[in-house]
């Protein structure tokens, strides 16, 4: 088996390590920035954060099958990327709590833009190596959302408070990944192979195995909440939110280090059973997040959601890949990518009301469980 990646993979993949670096510097800082600068109410924050990741939800599932349609990927790589680039300093600028709103959804729109096809032309430059390539991917992706907090805590213990400067400071590696952007070439489809249809009629003559996939990842989306909790969680059992982040940045390290060796395995052994192992894995971190007993384990606990995350993101996606032919492999990609963003939105959503109503520990041990069991069906199936 080909183990060798492909110039354009490394490519991408220098891509969206600049970019991750760029926008991860910006996570921690934009809900702080809004509350304790513009003054902004956490009920807003809230808003703008699911108002941007529902409109990046339904635009990777629309451009996954406009690529397809039009035989072309790259364009809509360098304008995703355009777009969050231009939006990073903005509110470093016009520090105003509309600006960094229209900041935060014009990000997302690009990302909405690019993550499909750009998945899709992943694919296209595997060689049966998908788990290889994607895995790659996602350590570099990843790696950057290690590297971007890490620099603004260091920039803010430089110049402390100086939130507008790391705003500007973002804009420096997200550009150079734009230049990147420029290199990245299409794998070219003939316009008879082109598909002309939308997300039903591809669902209908879709593989059964494809189907499956999508039933399994909407049912563990469901569960699988945002990351905002986990963090949340780590400042309560360690009263620090400085440790909480550290635990995040860990947790990013691992998964960096854990998803190509993870992505080479499922080539070598099935996409399947590494998932299936992730999702085992899953359920073992959500059951000690609810019943950790003191602050010791949560480096344990990060460090196995690491290697859980390595098993399942690009994976999934991998798994995917394998089973869709080219012309129809953003179209897929974008699906499955829309459905599981909106079961997350959901599943955060639920998280947050079980939270409030019952205390922290209910909605692990729930996600636990569901995550358990579902790993028990997926071994049943043939």
């Amino acid at each position: 088996m080909k183990t060798k990646l492909h110039r354009q993979v490394i490519l991408l993949g220098m891509v969206s390590l600049l970019t991750d670096i760029a926008s991860e510097m910006l996570y921690p800082v934009t809900p702080i920035f809004l509350t304790a600068v513009l003054g902004s109410s956490m009920a807003l924050v809230g808003i703008i954060e699911g108002i941007a990741e529902f409109i990046a939800a339904l635009l990777k599932g629309y451009f996954g099958n406009l690529s397809d349609k039009v035989g072309r990927r790259s364009i809509f790589v360098t304008i995703g990327y355009s777009l969050s680039a231009i939006s990073k300093p903005l509110p470093g600028i016009l520090p105003n709590i509309p600006v960094v709103f229209a900041t935060r959804v014009t990000d997302r729109i690009g990302k909405g833009i690019r993550t499909a096809p750009r998945d899709a032309l992943l694919g296209s430059y595997s060689n049966g190596n998908s788990g290889a390539v994607f895995g790659f991917h996602r350590a570099m992706d990843t790696l950057g959302a290690a590297i971007g907090p890490a620099a603004a805590l260091l920039l803010l213990n430089v110049y402390p408070e100086n939130y507008q400067l790391i705003f500007l400071i973002a804009f420096i590696p997200s550009m150079v990944a734009v230049a990147f952007t420029l290199m990245i070439k299409d794998k070219s489809v003939s316009s008879e192979k082109r598909i002309k249809h939308g997300y039903l009629e591809f669902l209908k003559s879709s593989p059964k195995s494809y189907k499956r996939i999508l039933l399994l990842l909407a049912a563990f989306s469901l569960v699988n909440s945002s990351d905002v909790f986990l963090i949340l969680k780590s400042r309560d059992i360690s009263e620090s939110s400085t440790l909480a982040i550290f635990g995040y940045i860990f947790y990013n390290i691992v998964y960096a280090a854990s998803s190509y060796p993870m992505g080479n395995l499922s080539d070598k052994i099935g996409k399947k059973k590494v998932f299936t192992f992730g999702l085992i894995l899953f359920s073992m971190v959500y059951f000690g997040f609810a019943f950790i007993p003191n602050i010791y384990f949560l480096w344990m606990l990060f460090a196995l959601y690491g290697v859980y995350a390595a098993s399942t993101e690009g994976i999934s996606k991998a798994w995917i890949s394998d089973l869709i032919s080219d012309e129809s492999r953003g179209t897929a990609i974008g699906l499955a990518t829309l459905i599981m963003g909106i079961c997350v939105m959901l599943g955060s959503f639920i998280t947050g009301i079980l939270w409030d109503k019952f205390g922290s520990q209910i909605p692990f041990i729930i996600s636990a469980s569901v995550s358990l069991m579902l790993s028990f069906i997926v071994c049943l199936k043939k």
